[in-house]
């Protein structure tokens, strides 16, 4: 992925299981599972006005989520890959 955004502004949302989430996951990432993603938008601050990076355990429920928003209209939205990769940004 490249970076286009600050990732020290950036909000980090965890699409993957409560469960997955507690086993580890970005220091201060919202967790909000793939499946809940459509009840949950007014939890994501600055959604579609400040950058919001999706990630997960390989990058195929996060590119769910981003390709989900980006139906809905929603911009500066970025799939973040994995947590691996979501650490390393």
């Amino acid at each position: 992925m490249t970076v286009t955004f600050d990732t020290a502004t950036a909000l980090f949302v965890d699409v993957r299981t409560e469960a997955e989430y507690q086993g580890g996951h970005r220091d201060g990432a919202l967790n909000i599972p793939l499946h809940e993603l459509p009840y949950r938008l007014t939890e994501i601050k600055g959604l579609g006005k400040e950058p919001v990076v999706f990630y997960c355990r390989s990058g195929n429920r996060s590119g769910q989520a981003v390709g989900f928003l980006q139906q809905q209209g929603f911009t500066n939205i970025y799939n973040g890959g994995s947590l691996e990769e979501a650490l390393a940004l």
